[in-house]
């Protein structure tokens, strides 16, 4: 007989995504995406971080001050990473798991891709403008969007 206490579909893609999001340096928010396929099959994955090049330790990571001294204008968001990071052709149809719903640059990243799922974990900034101007333009290019609904359950990994 087999066992009845395996994760389901949506526990470990979002689990990925949160254990992707843990590669991130942000001192403040870590945030993590896993693209799957309509077969589930993981396609690619991203964390919150600096482009290729830009050193973690040379650029800022302060979220207040002066724009350029802020990690704002630097930082490359987990949804835009995974799609950036993907290297086989076409996301169309696949499904994004990430940790924090996705801002509007994201949105339109992930529309323009082709991706036509988004399972979310946090809506922390619900009532921000990019926010609320993610959801509809997910609205308009029907592209369909969820909270993932945590079973409580503590999935802990020992390395």
């Amino acid at each position: 007989m087999k066992r009845d206490d395996y994760i389901t579909w949506d526990e470990y893609f979002m689990g990925v995504s949160k254990l992707s999001g843990m590669r991130s340096k942000d001192p403040s928010t870590q945030v993590g995406a896993c693209i799957v396929s309509s077969d589930n099959k993981i396609l690619s994955m991203g964390y919150n971080g600096f482009p290729l090049g830009c050193s973690d330790d040379e650029f800022p990571w302060e979220r207040e001050g002066e724009s350029l001294d802020t990690k704002y204008p630097y930082v490359t968001h987990s949804e835009l990473n995974a799609i950036l990071n993907y290297r086989g052709g076409s996301l169309e149809g696949a499904k994004i798991y990430v940790s924090l719903f996705p801002c509007s640059e994201c949105a339109k990243a992930i529309i323009q891709s082709g991706i036509k799922t988004v399972v979310y974990d946090c809506d922390k900034y619900a009532d921000s403008v990019p926010v609320m101007a993610s959801k509809r333009m997910f609205d308009a290019a029907g592209v369909r969007y969820y909270r993932y609904e945590s079973t409580g359950r503590n999935i802990e990994l020992k390395l």
